[in-house]
């Protein structure tokens, strides 16, 4: 009977604090301890003292007494997370005539530097070598497209650390290996690698270190232009 009445009137469930502790946790907190400790805020007796206590914890509310003085505890939590970039580009968004040409047949073509990189980049490697090198370039569009098409040769594809990378090429008895990102920032380039590698290979990776630091000033551009021509300046 008594189970019955149980079932009928369920109890509510328990707060977040009430919530028994996992390791996990006991693990963040020692950690924000141990910065405490680092930068002066706790003396080293103090510091032993709440590490003994966080190791007693049972509950996720007994946890959180031992960091409520410090700012770690007071600071925002991660903003939510965007959607991944597409795997594809947006339909239309990409022209079927290239902007840019890189060729190379039994020699060796580079595009580097300080450069405004176009919606669609074409390489080609003949019995050559492209290296197209996006890692200081100016993005003008959120989505550009490379099409690489490697045949006894190959392509080389670098990119600032801070932008999307995708690939949708293949090879044929060679090597298309596209080393995806996914950028922290929402407005960020995305970069699509396309095309075959024959007997050849084409590699798209991140160069470490670069990154498009105009992001937010681009696309405060794009609103500025978008105002003036509703406002038709």
């Amino acid at each position: 009977m008594d189970l019955q009445k149980q079932d009928l009137h369920p109890q509510a469930a328990p707060a977040d604090s009430a919530l028994r502790a996992s390791d996990a946790e006991r693990d963040r907190i020692a950690d924000i301890l141990h910065d405490a400790l680092a930068e002066g805020r706790l003396t080293a007796d103090e510091h032993a003292e709440r590490v003994e206590g966080v190791l007693r914890a049972k509950t996720v509310g007994e946890l959180e007494v031992f960091i409520r003085d410090l700012p770690a505890a007071h600071r925002p939590g991660p903003g939510p997370s965007h959607a991944p970039a597409p795997r594809r580009p947006t339909a239309g968004a990409i022209p079927i005539d290239p902007d840019d040409n890189v060729v190379a047949v039994f020699s060796s073509a580079v595009r580097k530097g300080r450069w405004r990189a176009g919606r669609r980049i074409h390489a080609y490697a003949i019995f050559g070598s492209v290296e197209i090198d996006l890692s200081e370039a100016l993005f003008d569009h959120q989505q550009v497209v490379v099409k690489a098409f490697a045949v006894f040769g190959s392509v080389e594809i670098r990119v600032p650390e801070n932008v999307s990378l995708r690939g949708m090429g293949g090879g044929v008895l060679g090597s298309f290996e596209v080393a995806t990102l996914d950028s922290g920032e929402p407005e960020a380039p995305i970069v699509y690698v396309d095309g075959w590698a024959v007997l050849g290979s084409v590699e798209a990776r991140a160069r470490r270190g670069k990154v498009v630091a105009d992001i937010l000033d681009r696309v405060q551009r794009q609103v500025d232009r978008s105002l003036r021509k509703h406002l038709g300046h």
